[in-house]
C-alpha cells in the first residue's frame, strides 16, 4: 500500500435524494437533483473543521442523464448550484450504467497522482417527472415542454431490431435462457434463483431509507404473472427488471487521506478505496461469442480480486448489478458469491430503484452507509452497462487496503479480449437445418404473446435469426412450458412468406 497520506483516496461524504412530487411540474430535474445529493454529501462529511467542501473540489464527474436531454451538458449549471469552481469539471461520454464506478475509479487516480485532493461524483434522473410532464404537454397543458422526446432520426431497423431485438428488456433474456441451459439447471430451478435474488433486494430495499419501494415481496410473488406483474419478455416478469420510474439522486465525495484528516473527519468515518478493473464486449449483441457468461465481465471481477488480493470469500457485502436477473446470476458464479447472501446493499434496480446509468452512485451511498455502520468491513461493487456491454469492478473497505496503489490502469481490454471464444459469422437470410442457441418470446402489454425470436446455429456454426411463430401453440409451449430445455435442441429456419420462422 501507498505511505503517502496525500495520494491514498477515501471517501468521505455520501448523499442520496427520492423526489416524489404530487404533480410533475413540481419535481426536481437532474441538476437539482445531483445539488441536492452533494449537499447531502457534505453535510454527510461535515465537521467543525471541514469548512465548504463543495466550494473547494478539485474535480466535478458527472453522470450523463437521459430524463431531460435538452439540458445538455450539467457541468457548469451542478458547479454553479453547488458554489463550486473545479478545475476538472466533466460529464461522462453516455448514461452506461457502469459509469459511476468509472468516475470513482478515475477520481482515486487523480489523488494517486496528486493531481486533486478532494473531488465530487453525482448523477441523477428524474424520468418520473419527465414522463409527468410530457404527459401535460400532449394534453395541451404545457405546450411549452418538449424535453422528453425522440432525440434520434427514425432509421431502417438492424436485422437484431426487425426480430425484436431492441432494448434491454429484449436482449437480456436471451441470456437468462442461455445460462439457465449452460448452468444444467432445468426452468423450475432458473427461476427459483432468479426469485431468490430478487426476494432478498426486496428486503434490503424495504429496510434502505434511500430505496424507491420499500416493500419486502416474496419469490412467489416475483415469478408469478398477473395484473401488477404482467410478464415482459419470456421468462421476465416487471418485477425481475429495473424500475427507471424514478426521481433520484446519488453523489460522494472522495479525498485523499491527508486532506481528510486536515478537514477533521473522524478515521471511523473513512471508506478507503481499493483498486478496479475495466473491461467491455462488442456493442452489437449479435457480436458476442456466446451468451451464458461474458469475458469481460469475468476478466473485470477477476481482476479486481487480483489486483486487491481478495477472494469472494472476503467481502462482507457486494452490490451485483442487477438490472435483470441474468447479470447477477453471471457475477455471483465468477466471484463465488453464496445465493443465501445478500447480491445488494441498495436493494437493486428493481426496488431501490433504477436511475439509468446512475444506479450505482446510490450503491456506493448504501455501501458507504453499511460499512460505517461496523456491519462487515471490506465490500465490493460491480456495475455493469448497456446490453450486459460495459463492466467495472471496484472495491472499498473501512480499513486501509494493502494492495492498494494509485493511479492504475484500471482498463482490461485486451486481456477480455484474447479470453474471448470467436464470434460466429452472421448468415441473415439462412434457411435449413438448425440448433437453438438462445430465444425469447415477447408479450404485450395485456401479457399475451406477441412475438419471439430464436438465436440459431447452422451446422456450419454461423448465426442467424428468425422468428417464432406465436399464433402455433405447439411451437410456443416448447419454448415456454420448461417441460424440456430448447437451448440446443435441433429444427430448422424455414420460409414463411417474408418471414424465417423457427419449426420443430
Amino acid at each position: 500500500m501507498m505511505n503517502d497520506p496525500e495520494r491514498i483516496p477515501v471517501i468521505i461524504g455520501v448523499g442520496q435524494i427520492n423526489d416524489r412530487p404530487e404533480s410533475p411540474e413540481l419535481g426536481l430535474d437532474p441538476p437539482g437533483l445531483m445539488a441536492a445529493a452533494l449537499r447531502l454529501a457534505e453535510a454527510d462529511a461535515r465537521t467543525d473543521k471541514s469548512g465548504n467542501l463543495l466550494a473547494d473540489l478539485d474535480s466535478l464527474a458527472i453522470v450523463d442523464q437521459i430524463s431531460f436531454r435538452h439540458l445538455g451538458n450539467l457541468c457548469d449549471s451542478v458547479a454553479r448550484k453547488i458554489g463550486a469552481n473545479p478545475p476538472i469539471n466533466y460529464q461522462s461520454e453516455a448514461p452506461h450504467g457502469d459509469t459511476p464506478i468509472r468516475l470513482l475509479n478515475e477520481a482515486a487516480n487523480r489523488i494517486g497522482e496528486g493531481k486533486v485532493s478532494m473531488a465530487a461524483v453525482v448523477g441523477a434522473e428524474a424520468l418520473r417527472t419527465a414522463a409527468g410532464l410530457a404527459a401535460l404537454a400532449a394534453k395541451g397543458e404545457d405546450k411549452s415542454y418538449n424535453a422528453v422526446r425522440n432525440v434520434s432520426t427514425r432509421r431502417d431497423p438492424t436485422y437484431a431490431q426487425a426480430h425484436g431485438l431492441t432494448a434491454p428488456v429484449d436482449v437480456y433474456p436471451i441470456y437468462e435462457n442461455a445460462g439457465r441451459a449452460a448452468y444444467g439447471q432445468t426452468f423450475a430451478e432458473a427461476q427459483a434463483e432468479s426469485g431468490a435474488i430478487w426476494a432478498g433486494m426486496s428486503r434490503v430495499a424495504a429496510a434502505n431509507d434511500g430505496a424507491w419501494i420499500r416493500k419486502a415481496v416474496t419469490a412467489e410473488e416475483i415469478l408469478t404473472p398477473g395484473p401488477s406483474n404482467r410478464p415482459l419478455a419470456f421468462p421476465y416478469t416487471k418485477l425481475t427488471v429495473a424500475n427507471s420510474s424514478v426521481n433520484q439522486g446519488a453523489g460522494f465525495l472522495i479525498a485523499s487521506l491527508a486532506e481528510a484528516r486536515r478537514r477533521g473527519i473522524p478515521e471511523e468515518r473513512l471508506i478507503y478505496v481499493g483498486m478496479g478493473a475495466a473491461a467491455k464486449e462488442d456493442p452489437s449483441i449479435l457480436r458476442r461469442d456466446r451468451y451464458d457468461r461474458s469475458s469481460s465481465m469475468d476478466t473485470a471481477i477477476r481482476r479486481t480480486l487480483e489486483l486487491n488480493h481478495m477472494t469472494g470469500a472476503d467481502f462482507d457485502h457486494v452490490e451485483l448489478y442487477s438490472c435483470f436477473p441474468c447479470v447477477p446470476k453471471m457475477a455471483r458464479r465468477v466471484l463465488g458469491w453464496p445465493l443465501e447472501k445478500p447480491a445488494t446493499v441498495f436493494g437493486g434496480l428493481t426496488f431501490g430503484g433504477g436511475p439509468i446509468a446512475n444506479y450505482m452512485s446510490h450503491a456506493v451511498v448504501s455501501m458507504v452507509e453499511r460499512l460505517r455502520g461496523g456491519d462487515g468491513k471490506t465490500g465490493f461493487l460491480f456495475a455493469n452497462g448497456g446490453y450486459a456491454t460495459d463492466n467495472h469492478c471496484i472495491v472499498v473497505s473501512r480499513q486501509p487496503i494493502a494492495a492498494a496503489q494509485f493511479p492504475q490502469d484500471f482498463d482490461y481490454q485486451a486481456e477480455a479480449d484474447a479470453a474471448r471464444g470467436p464470434i460466429p459469422e452472421l448468415e441473415k437470410d439462412y434457411a435449413g437445418p438448425a440448433t437453438v442457441e438462445s430465444y425469447t418470446v415477447f408479450h404485450n402489454r395485456e401479457g399475451v404473446p406477441s412475438a419471439g425470436v430464436v438465436i440459431a446455429r447452422t451446422p456450419e456454426g454461423k448465426r442467424t435469426l428468425c422468428h417464432i411463430d406465436v399464433a402455433d401453440a405447439g411451437v410456443l409451449a416448447f419454448f415456454m412450458d420448461g417441460a424440456v430445455e430448447p437451448v440446443g435442441t435441433s429444427g430448422a429456419v424455414a420460409v414463411d412468406g417474408e418471414r424465417r420462422i423457427w419449426r420443430r
